[in-house]
C-alpha cells in the first residue's frame, strides 16, 4: 500500500498597496504612539524656544539714575508708545531694544521727559489764580535752587547736589539791608575730588547768578561734612600750601638732575638719591638815605635867601665939591655869595657904616640818595643730597649673578658729579653723601595662570552658550531616547505569518544553528510488514519530517553546504 502526499495549491491573498509609515505607525501600540507623539511635541517645543531666544533684541540703556517719578511717567510713556522695555537689575535703568534707543529718546524728549527730580523756573508756568506774594517768592527761590542745581550736576565730578538760599526781603525802610547768601551740598562720584579751582568755580557761579552776593557767603560742604570753601584763614593756609609745593618742586627738580646723571653710569633702578632743601621765603625791605658833598666842586644850589637889615643911619651932611655929582644917590652894595662883605662904598663914611645891621640867610640844596632794597623770597639757604648706588652685577661662566661693590675712586667721581649737579655751596653749607650698598630687591611671584576654564572670556562665552547647549542636549536626548526608537520600529518591515513547522524550520537557519540529535523512528509494527524496504524508509522520513521538523531542516542544510550529517 502507497502512501502518497497531496499537494494543496496555496492561494495568495492580494493586499491593497499601503504607506509604509501609514502601515508602521499603525503596527505600533498605544503606550509607543504616545511616547512618539510626546517626543515630537517636546521637540517642536524646544525648537520653538530656540528661535524665540534667537529672535530676542539687544537691550541698551535708555536712562538710568531716574526717580521714581520720572521712572513711572517714562514707563507710561513707552507702553503707549508700544515699545518694549524692561528694568535693570538694580531697577535704576530702563532698558529698550538697541535698534530704538535714539527713537524712543528724541520722542521723549518732545514730551518734556525726564523731567529730572530737581524742578526749575518751570515752577514758575504753574502759578495759580490768587497766588500771593510771599509764595511768588519762594516758587522762584525754589526755581533758582533748581537751576543752580542741576547747572551743579552738569559737573562731571559731582553726583548729586542741593543748593539753599538765605534770600533776606529787601525793604526800603530799613538803613542796612541783609545780604543774601548760599549754602551747596556736593554728592561726588566715587574716586571724584574737586580741587581748589574747581569749588572757587562753584562759588563764583552761585555768586554770580544771586544779585548782590558776596562770593565769600557762599558755603560748599561735601557729602562727609567737609568744608570745602574757603576759611577766614584761607590765605594764610594758601601761602603755607603754596610754599610747601614751591619747596617739593625744588627738591624734586634736583633729584631728577642727579638720577639724570648718574643711571648712565649704573644702569636703571640701580640709584636712589633724595635731596633736602632749606628755603628761605623770608621778605626783607631795607631803605637808606646817603648825604653827599657837592660832586665836581660846582656850587650848590640855592634853595631859599633872607637877608634882613636893621638900623637907621644918621642923614649924611652935604660934603665935597657942590655940584651935579654931589647930589647923586649912593650905588648899590653888592654881597659875593662866597667870600668876605664888599667895602662900604666910597661915598659913606665910618660913621654911617656902624650904625647899620645887615643880616644874611642863605639855605643851598644837600645832596641826598634814598635807596629801598626789597630780597626776594623763596631762596634755597641749604642743599643736602643723599644718593644710595646699588652694587654691580656680573654674570660668570656658569650664567650666575655676583654682586661687587663699587671702588671708591668712582663713588668719589659720582659724588663731585652730585655736587656739579646741584650747584654744591661750601659757603652755604651744602652736604652731599653717596655710599654704595646691595638693594634688598624683593622678587614678585608670578601669578599662577589662570586656568582656561577660569578666563573671564571663556567663563562669559560659557554663560551666552549654556543656554542653547542646553535646548540642543535635551533636544538630543529626547530624539535618541523617544523619537528614533519608534522611527526605527515605523520603518522596520511587517512580520510575515507562517506555520509552526516553517517557523520552526526558519529559527534554525543562522549561523550557528542547533542540531538535536534525531531520535531512532519508531516502526509501526502494522505498516513494515505490509511496506517494502524503500517505502518503510520514505515513510520514516515524512514521519520524521512532521514530528522533528528542525533536524530535518539541519541535515538539508548540511546536504547544501557540503557538510557531512552527524
Amino acid at each position: 500500500m502507497s502512501t502518497t502526499l497531496a499537494e494543496t495549491p496555496v492561494t495568495p491573498q492580494v493586499t491593497p498597496p499601503r504607506n509604509a509609515l501609514t502601515a508602521g505607525f499603525s503596527r505600533l501600540s498605544n503606550a509607543q504612539k504616545l511616547r512618539l507623539g510626546g517626543g515630537v511635541l517636546a521637540m517642536f517645543i524646544l525648537a520653538l524656544a530656540a528661535f524665540f531666544m534667537t529672535r530676542e533684541p539687544q537691550w541698551r540703556v535708555l536712562y538710568s539714575n531716574l526717580s521714581d517719578k520720572d521712572g513711572g511717567a517714562i514707563v507710561a510713556q513707552l507702553t503707549q508708545m508700544n515699545v518694549q522695555y524692561k528694568h535693570s537689575d538694580s531697577g535704576q535703568s530702563i532698558m529698550v531694544p538697541a535698534d530704538r534707543v535714539h527713537d524712543v529718546r528724541l520722542r521723549l524728549a518732545s514730551q518734556g521727559l525726564p523731567k529730572g527730580s530737581v524742578a526749575g523756573f518751570e515752577l514758575m508756568e504753574n502759578n495759580r489764580f490768587g497766588m500771593t506774594q510771599f509764595q511768588e517768592r519762594l516758587t522762584f527761590q525754589r526755581g533758582l535752587e533748581g537751576e543752580l542745581t542741576r547747572s551743579i550736576q552738569s559737573l562731571s565730578s559731582v553726583e548729586a547736589a542741593r543748593v539753599h538760599l538765605a534770600l533776606p526781603n529787601q525793604n526800603g525802610f530799613f538803613r542796612a539791608q541783609q545780604k543774601p547768601s548760599a549754602s551747596v551740598l556736593l554728592t561726588l562720584h566715587p574716586g571724584r575730588s574737586l580741587d581748589k579751582a574747581q569749588v572757587a568755580g562753584i562759588i563764583h557761579l552761585v555768586a554770580s547768578s544771586v544779585p548782590e552776593m558776596n562770593p565769600k557767603a557762599v558755603s560748599v560742604v561735601d557729602e562727609g561734612g567737609n568744608l570745602l570753601s574757603a576759611s577766614p584763614d584761607a590765605n594764610a593756609q594758601t601761602a603755607d600750601v603754596k610754599k610747601l609745593q614751591y619747596t617739593q618742586q625744588i627738591e624734586q627738580l634736583y633729584t631728577r638732575r642727579i638720577l639724570d646723571m648718574i643711571e648712565p653710569l649704573v644702569g636703571v633702578g640701580n640709584v636712589k638719591a633724595q635731596v633736602s632743601a632749606l628755603v628761605d621765603f623770608s621778605e626783607v625791605e631795607s631803605t637808606s638815605e646817603q648825604h653827599r658833598p657837592n660832586q665836581g666842586g660846582e656850587p650848590g644850589t640855592i634853595r631859599s635867601q633872607q637877608i634882613v637889615e636893621d638900623g637907621t643911619a644918621p642923614q649924611a651932611q652935604p660934603a665935597g665939591v657942590p655940584g651935579a655929582v654931589t647930589n647923586q644917590p649912593p650905588e648899590t652894595g653888592t654881597a659875593p655869595i662866597n667870600g668876605d662883605a664888599a667895602p662900604v662904598g666910597a661915598g659913606q663914611t665910618s660913621e654911617t657904616a656902624g650904625k647899620t645891621r645887615r643880616e644874611s640867610v642863605t639855605n643851598y640844596e644837600v645832596d641826598k640818595t634814598v635807596r629801598v632794597v626789597r630780597e626776594s623770597s623763596g631762596n634755597v639757604k641749604r642743599l643736602t643730597a643723599a644718593v644710595v648706588v646699588n652694587n654691580r652685577t656680573t654674570l660668570d661662566k656658569n650664567g650666575k649673578e655676583t654682586s661687587t661693590a663699587i671702588p671708591q675712586e668712582q663713588l668719589d667721581k659720582m659724588a663731585a658729579l652730585v655736587r656739579e649737579t646741584i650747584g654744591f655751596s661750601q659757603e652755604r653749607g651744602d652736604s652731599v653723601n653717596v655710599v654704595n650698598a646691595e638693594f634688598n630687591v624683593v622678587k614678585e611671584e608670578e601669578p599662577e595662570p589662570i586656568a582656561w576654564y577660569q578666563a573671564p572670556d571663556n567663563v562669559a562665552l560659557a554663560k551666552d552658550m549654556a543656554m542653547p547647549a542646553s535646548l540642543i542636549a535635551i533636544g538630543l536626548l529626547i530624539f535618541m531616547g523617544l523619537v528614533r526608537p519608534m522611527l526605527k520600529l515605523i520603518k522596520a518591515p511587517a512580520p510575515v505569518e507562517k506555520s509552526p513547522e516553517v517557523s520552526q524550520i526558519s529559527a534554525i537557519v543562522n549561523d550557528s544553528p542547533e542540531r538535536p540529535g534525531l531520535p531512532q523512528p519508531a516502526q509501526e509494527e502494522a505498516s513494515t510488514d505490509l511496506m517494502s524496504p524503500e517505502e518503510a524508509r520514505m515513510a520514516d522520513a515524512r514521519r520524521l519530517a512532521i514530528e522533528n521538523p528542525m533536524a530535518v531542516a539541519n541535515i538539508v542544510k548540511g546536504w547544501v553546504n557540503g557538510e557531512v550529517p552527524a
